[in-house]
């Protein structure tokens, strides 16, 4: 690694010194993270929205349509990124 290259670091975890497993972890902590947050902003949203217009929407609703697709995709896109940073380690010759 040369002098100005610095290990990929999300959230100020380097993960250069991670194996497979812990990136993988990490990936997955950032998904469930990512499902619980859009899960509480999508109720709070639909509380709003069925206060203000007396209507009837199913709070599962949210679950369903906002929360599992965002925690999966910020889920996939965390492990494409924390693999592909550790493919890198290992295959330039990094530990």
């Amino acid at each position: 690694m040369s002098a100005n290259a610095q290990p990929a670091r999300v959230l100020g975890i380097p993960l250069g010194d991670l194996g497979l497993f812990p990136c993988l972890f990490l990936a997955l902590a950032f998904g469930l993270i990512a499902f619980f947050a859009s899960c509480f902003l999508a109720i709070m949203s639909l509380l709003v929205w069925n206060t203000a217009t007396h209507g009837h929407t199913s709070y599962a609703d949210t679950y369903r349509y906002v929360a599992l697709p965002t925690g999966l995709a910020v889920m996939v896109m965390g492990m494409v990124f924390v693999t592909g940073s550790w493919l890198r380690r290992k295959l330039t010759g990094g530990n």
